[in-house]
């Protein structure tokens, strides 16, 4: 009963979403429907959040006759994973899709006080619009809740590889940020229906894009740990298709969030704002399109089924295309908005968006054309990491250079020798900082030490900011920390972020550049050396897990003789899947890490077991997910400041 009544209440929610769409357009124009269609979009909510209970519920139970809970639970699953599986395939991935979206479409609904009444209205209407449209597929082609005429006695479970504490919270936190910019979407053709953007539109929009931005952040991270663990082949970013969908919006948001922040102090780069937030979400969709369609090929995707990929394609075509349609009438008439000189803050956040908006295209074009190729040449071909980390890399190399220069350069007329000037000490330090790595590490690799000396400078010139801003070398203590507390939670955010970004960058060069690896055969006592480190199997056993039978391997990790930690690396079977997997065992040692992979059985040179080991040095690996962490945090510090937090205090 309870899964008929979540079918129902999905289906309510259907029509709610129509009328949300219907009264939220017409309310732009008669303000007397406009609270009816807030309304329609909380009545939407709250029919889909019982839906996903009702399916929640069928996982907790393990209730076989949903078709979509045999497919993906079992009774032996623990209960975080039973759970998780709720969201873990394709058809609960897209019930959990429509309950964020329409649960956005309820926060604009019941927190939107400030809003002016027309935009609000139409705003919600054009959010119902995308409500209707993806829980149309969701009724239709997708029901989570349907029913099996003979349920089987016991699921086939979830895939092994998504059992995992990072996944379990990884789709929702993406999601939140995927379906986060559908806020900025419908603001943006919300804004182009009335003809006017202007600053207050922008002061809108941009809490909202800090929203999405930093759930995605923190999406993307815990993707990318998951990857970096559970796989086991030793690596955090391998340019998958799928993870360039997730990529791709997060560089637009970005590039939106400095946009906007343009047009709210200046009302300048109107019309490039609202192309980015139509294209943030545009992206989304197409995230969503290569995860389900069965184009491509990977780990992370949810499903092969081209006929519910077309369907999927046809509400990226008609949502994004109607959207771009009306930018490409309406944009013309817009105000062109303020005029700043070259040397401005203005100019180089334009031109942080054109690198930032091209590194975008370098990553579409080099996930996409490997299917247009084949479609056309009938062979496959492949775009590999190094294309992405050439091309890719140079562009970000660009935009991190001239990153530390935008909140020290005044608006309007600015002057950027003053701005080099104030970044002086932060210049020298990212020199010596490289010259340091370059000399004492490895002479041999200086695009490395260049990379190094990128982050040291992109993390010394959020300090910078943050010493300017105080007058820290001119003032007594005291009043030090009297302007230290009393920066807005805005600066600081955007310095945790900054800050963060640099210490990503700091990562990404030690790991890829220093990391030592190591692979061997090991029989019992058998050894092998991995750098400074040396490796030894101390023993094999079996271990009986809740719903998998495991070899574990016992290792002693040492340095020059002493013990450093002792990892114990899995490699499992799942009866009910019947499929293997490695567990990886991690040593920490401070940022860095010792990373051991047990692998199959195989005979020994002299006779008796062996066992293939595989461990990593990865050298401050850690600051790779520490760095998108403090992003996150300084994205939601900056949303708790009450200057931006959903325009609390604006007037219409």
């Amino acid at each position: 009963m309870t899964v008929e009544l979540g079918a129902f209440a999905l289906a309510l929610a259907l029509a709610l979403s129509l009328a949300q769409t219907v009264l939220g357009l017409i309310g732009g124009r008669r303000p007397t429907l406009a609270g009816a269609g807030e309304g329609a979009a909380i009545g939407a909510f709250l029919g889909v959040a019982v839906a996903f209970a009702a399916l929640l519920t069928a996982f907790i139970t393990s209730d076989f006759s949903v078709a979509n809970v045999a497919s993906n639970s079992h009774t032996a699953k623990p209960l975080l994973y039973k759970l998780a599986g709720t969201w873990g395939s394709h058809e609960g991935s897209m019930l959990l899709w429509c309950l964020i979206l329409t649960g956005y479409g309820a926060a604009v609904a019941g927190f939107g006080k400030g809003l002016p009444a027309g935009l609000k209205s139409r705003a919600l209407g054009v959010q119902g619009l995308l409500g209707v449209l993806f829980l149309a597929y969701t009724v239709l082609a997708s029901n989570p809740l349907a029913r099996l005429a003979s349920p089987p006695i016991e699921g086939r479970s979830l895939n092994p590889l998504l059992q995992d504490p990072a996944l379990a919270f990884h789709p929702p936190f993406l999601y939140l940020g995927y379906v986060g910019f559908s806020v900025v979407f419908s603001f943006a053709v919300a804004a182009l229906i009335e003809g006017r953007v202007d600053a207050a539109w922008a002061r809108w929009v941009r809490p909202w894009t800090l929203a999405a931005w930093s759930f995605l952040t923190i999406g993307i991270a815990l993707g990318s740990f998951w990857a970096y663990y559970e796989l086991g082949w030793g690596g955090w970013w391998f340019w998958d298709p799928v993870e360039n969908a997730s990529f791709m919006p997060w560089l637009i948001g970005a590039a939106l969030l400095h946009s906007a922040i343009v047009t709210e102090k200046r009302g300048a780069l109107s019309g490039w704002t609202l192309f980015l937030a139509l294209a943030a979400f545009t992206f989304s969709m197409l995230g969503a399109f290569l995860v389900r369609s069965g184009v491509l090929t990977s780990v992370h995707a949810f499903a092969v089924d081209p006929t519910r990929g077309v369907l999927l394609l046809s509400i990226l075509g008609v949502s994004s295309g109607a959207a771009f349609a009306l930018f490409a009438w309406r944009s013309p008439a817009l105000a062109p908005g303020g005029v700043f000189a070259p040397a401005s803050r203005e100019s180089l956040i334009v031109l942080n968006n054109i690198l930032l908006t091209a590194a975008t295209g370098a990553v579409l074009f080099g996930t996409l054309y490997p299917l247009i190729y084949e479609a056309f040449a009938g062979a496959p071909i492949t775009v590999g990491p190094p294309y992405f980390n050439l091309v890719f890399g140079v562009l970000m190399g660009l935009a991190m250079l001239i990153l530390p220069f935008g909140p020290l350069t005044a608006w309007k007329r600015g002057n950027v020798v003053d701005s080099a000037a104030q970044l002086r000490l932060a210049g020298a330090i990212a020199v010596l900082v490289g010259f340091l790595i370059f000399a004492l590490m490895s002479p041999r690799k200086a695009l490395a030490s260049g990379g190094v000396a990128l982050g040291a400078w992109v993390i010394a010139g959020a300090a910078s900011e943050i010493v300017q801003r105080t007058r820290a070398f001119k003032a007594p203590w005291p009043e030090v920390r009297r302007r230290l507390t009393g920066l807005p939670r805005g600066s600081w955010g955007m310095t945790l972020a900054h800050a963060g970004l640099g210490l990503f960058i700091l990562g990404a060069c030690f790991e890829t550049s220093w990391k030592v690896e190591a692979a061997e055969a090991l029989s019992i006592g058998g050894q092998v050396r991995l750098g400074a480190f040396e490796l030894t199997l101390k023993s094999v056993g079996t271990v009986d897990g809740p719903n998998y039978i495991a070899e574990r391997g016992q290792l002693t990790v040492t340095r020059g003789g002493k013990p450093v930690c002792a990892p114990a690396p899995e490699r499992r079977f799942y009866p009910a899947g019947k499929q293997s997997t490695s567990e990886v065992a991690l040593c920490n040692l401070g940022f860095s890490q010792v990373y051991t992979v047990l692998g199959e059985r195989r005979a020994a040179v002299g006779g008796g077991p062996a066992w293939l080991v595989r461990a990593y040095y990865n050298p401050w690996v850690q600051l790779i997910y520490l760095g998108p962490l403090l992003m996150a945090l300084g994205g939601l510090l900056s949303l708790s400041d009450r200057r931006l937090r959903f325009a609390v205090g604006s007037k219409p």
